[in-house]
């Protein structure tokens, strides 16, 4: 990568005063310098936008989307942003999102990408046909010992991949916050905000793209078991999925809002002929690996010259000193920069730049900004939509889509 590269000058649609994640997306974009927020239309009335904008010492701040892409097109291009963070309830991810790449921005969009696949594929097509560099935060796939997991699939160390096991338990939903005015809780329960996906759309996507990114497999059919545990809850708060891979490999996801006592706790199992491996996000700086006659194994984060290319580009700061989900949100935000870097050397150069650097895409050279794409994005809310539709036909197996 390279050194001290100038920040890219950034917008931020959502995340104003009292929202979580928008919080994380600053955080995440000016950990290692490569973002400078210089402007925001931070929330879905202009008066608390601006109000939210002045708190944060914003140098412009709008009060409303349409208003921030519409002055910071026709301002100079030496202060104009650059990308737009979009951190806002997911019904508002697609318009936003289209009409800033349609203007040639580059975006960072929060998942699921969009409420549908529609949706999805007109912006993989708004994407491809504009040249820009689109990411989505599936923030897991930053954790150094992710990366660690995904080269030792593909190096073969396990083996022919045999059963994928995904777990995503939470308990904050156990009763209706959405009732007793908690604002995150409040639209995540809501179809009309959130979409047709509860629990398997908030953080089934990211056990989906989790195992995705590590086995490099898709899921190709899933039987799904949603269920509003909670009564009066409208949308799912525990998901109970069975999944086929490409190439036959079976796979489970759970994913639940109402365990009680489980904080954040996403763990993935990958077992293979030769061997296993078990990483949890709540303990994310060890990777227990598990080879056929052989000692287990447990791999550290900045554990020295075993570990690959990728991880060690991940990892910020030495052993012993823990890292967490900052980090590996801010190496999202890191690779997005550097794509848009990229590009932009390319366009001077004379050369094509490429609109996106999937995991996929981009194998296990570090040299390669490595990101969750457009391309991610949509294939996720195509596992959701699935997900939605074989509950609604009595749980039953549904091929799931491609998108573009």
């Amino acid at each position: 990568m390279a050194k001290n590269p100038t920040p890219v000058r950034l917008g931020m649609v959502g995340g104003g005063s009292g929202a979580f994640i928008g919080a994380v997306h600053r955080m995440a974009a000016r950990l290692d310098g490569r973002f400078e927020l210089v402007a925001g239309a931070l929330s879905s009335t202009p008066e608390r936008s601006v109000a939210s904008g002045a708190e944060l010492g914003l140098r412009r701040a709008y009060g409303t989307w349409e208003e921030m892409l519409q002055a910071e097109s026709t301002r100079d291009p030496a202060e104009r942003i650059e990308a737009v963070s979009i951190v806002t309830p997911n019904h508002m991810h697609y318009p936003v999102a289209l009409a800033f790449v349609e203007a040639g921005l580059n975006v960072i969009c929060d998942k699921p990408m969009t409420v549908d696949s529609n949706q999805a594929r007109a912006l993989e097509a708004a994407v491809a046909a504009s040249g820009v560099v689109f990411g989505v935060t599936y923030n897991y796939t930053g954790y150094p010992l992710v990366k660690e997991a995904r080269r030792l699939v593909a190096s073969g160390a396990l083996g022919e991949l045999r059963k994928v096991v995904i777990e995503y338990h939470q308990g904050w939903l156990a009763t209706r916050l959405e009732e007793d005015g908690n604002k995150q809780a409040g639209w995540r329960a809501d179809p009309a905000l959130a979409g047709t996906g509860g629990a398997i759309g908030d953080i089934g996507s990211h056990a989906e793209n989790l195992a995705a990114t590590v086995t490099g497999l898709h899921v190709e059919e899933l039987c799904a078991d949603l269920t509003p545990v909670v009564p009066g809850r409208r949308l799912d708060d525990d998901a109970n999925v069975l999944l086929r891979f490409t190439g036959g490999v079976k796979g489970v996801l759970v994913a639940s809002q109402v365990a009680i006592g489980a904080e954040n706790d996403l763990r993935l199992t990958v077992n293979g002929s030769r061997g296993s491996l078990h990483w949890r996000q709540e303990d994310p700086n060890r990777l227990v690996v598990h080879l056929l006659n052989a000692p287990t194994q447990v791999l550290t984060r900045a554990g020295g010259p075993y570990l690959g290319a990728a991880a060690a580009a991940a990892t910020r700061i030495p052993s012993g000193h823990p890292e967490g989900f900052i980090e590996a949100f801010a190496e999202v935000y890191r690779n997005v920069a550097e794509a848009i870097r990229l590009r932009e050397r390319s366009a001077n150069a004379g050369g094509m730049g490429s609109d996106d650097a999937s995991p996929s895409d981009a194998g296990l050279s570090s040299a390669v900004p490595d990101y969750p794409s457009v391309n991610d994005g949509a294939r996720g809310v195509a596992f959701i939509e699935a997900a939605v539709a074989s509950q609604a036909g009595g749980s039953v197996w549904v091929k799931v889509g491609r998108g573009a």
